[in-house]
């Protein structure tokens, strides 16, 4: 069940009641949530109407497998009958992981995620969405992170979609540009994973993506240079959620391996998920495409409005011919790098510096581990000057220079 637009969160404690709900467990993220007052909000709209409230706060971005023990550990304790998460993916996978270990008392938790073990049940969980990327509000998906083995894994179950989600756009206005952007990738990602596919004649299903891609291109733009634009962010709140319901590729395999890469690099470096999933996709895009050219071909007509002749493709190709600088990459990567052709060499990362979404342009093939590793071109605030301004790759998923949390 969805409920959509101003004051939706106004209505949390009739949702629970629906669910059969009487002692919630409230989880959310960084103190912004209580900031603003909506944690506030909400435990008052819950208990005025009779229910019990327990909050814990501290969910990390890339959530931690620790952490979502030490919450069934409480929500245990506290006798919890619903979870109830506030706030985006990371919180609401983790409400899931909560719920899996209410229903299933004994079991090791991170069972479900690398042995493939069958729950019993799920704890309900309803979600208050507060930031458009992941989708998790709508997904039978968790994603979570063994912080100390460095294992980053997801489970697909559907005994762990939340039974209601909660969207009111004006709850994403507090979020920061960068957030937004790797929304924006999230979002995008999660349908193109989707796209590309085998399948042929999934007409419907593959113009249902194609027109969420669009959206999501257009009200993006938007939304990174208005964060408080209603109608921009309404749009990606629900293109996010309907990107993660299996709409997008329904009646198509899947297999995901961009985001599977992405979590390799979220797990060992802590970065965004949208930042990483933008990193891997270019990559992986130039290595399969002359599996199904046409589809890419489509991809780019459908989506980009991109055609030989058109002033957008030579636009495109100006763009791509200045991205020729020295390229970077971590030190960590270095030996993956170690057959780069580009530059033959890695260079140290270097600090202070603002992020560019990485380009199609920017990677190399990686002899030694047969595979395309990505290198991201970095600019430090002394480059950053009128005569050279920060590169701004308006291709695929890169679309403009984000700051750096």
């Amino acid at each position: 069940k969805v409920v959509f637009g101003k004051d939706a969160q106004m209505r949390c404690a009739g949702l629970v009641k629906e669910c059969g709900g009487t002692r919630v467990f409230l989880l959310y993220g960084g103190g912004s949530a209580v900031k603003s007052g909506l944690i506030g909000t909400i435990e008052q709209n819950l208990r005025e109407n009779g229910l019990v409230c327990e909050t814990l706060g501290g969910v990390h971005p890339n959530p931690y497998l620790s952490f979502a023990r030490q919450a069934a550990e409480k929500a245990a304790g506290f006798g919890a009958d619903f979870i109830l998460a506030v706030g985006g993916g990371s919180v609401i996978d983790t409400a899931k992981a909560v719920g899996l270990a209410l229903a299933n008392p004994g079991a090791d938790l991170w069972d479900f995620w690398t042995k493939g073990r069958k729950p019993a049940g799920c704890t309900p969980v309803g979600a208050v969405l507060t930031i458009p990327a992941a989708g998790s509000e709508m997904s039978n998906s968790s994603v979570l992170t063994d912080e100390e083995t460095g294992v980053k894994r997801g489970l697909g179950l559907d005994v762990v979609r939340p039974r209601f989600a909660v969207m009111n756009p004006e709850l994403t206005f507090t979020l920061p540009v960068y957030q937004v952007a790797c929304g924006v990738v999230d979002i995008m990602m999660h349908t193109l994973d989707r796209y590309f596919n085998p399948a042929a004649g999934n007409e419907l299903t593959d113009e249902i993506a194609e027109a969420l891609l669009r959206v999501t291109i257009r009200n993006g733009r938007i939304a990174v240079k208005d964060t408080h634009d209603y109608h921009a962010m309404s749009e990606l709140m629900w293109a996010g959620s309907l990107s993660h319901n299996d709409l997008t590729g329904l009646g198509a395999p899947k297999d995901f391996a961009p985001h599977q890469f992405g979590h390799e690099l979220s797990a060992k470096f802590d970065v965004a998920h949208g930042a990483s999933l933008s990193t891997m996709w270019g990559p992986w895009a130039r290595y399969c495409m002359d599996t199904n050219p046409a589809r890419f071909a489509r991809y780019g007509r459908s989506v980009w409005g991109i055609s030989p002749r058109s002033k957008q493709h030579k636009l495109r190709l100006r763009q791509l011919s200045i991205i020729s600088g020295r390229l970077e990459c971590r030190p960590a990567l270095q030996s993956l790098a170690s057959a780069c052709r580009t530059t033959r060499s890695c260079a140290s990362w270097p600090s202070g510096v603002l992020f560019t979404a990485s380009a199609q342009s920017e990677h190399s093939a990686c002899s030694a581990s047969r595979i395309f590793m990505p290198f991201t071109r970095w600019q430090t605030a002394d480059e950053q000057t009128e005569s050279r301004p920060p590169l701004q790759a308006d291709g695929f998923l890169s679309a403009a220079v984000l700051n750096r949390p």
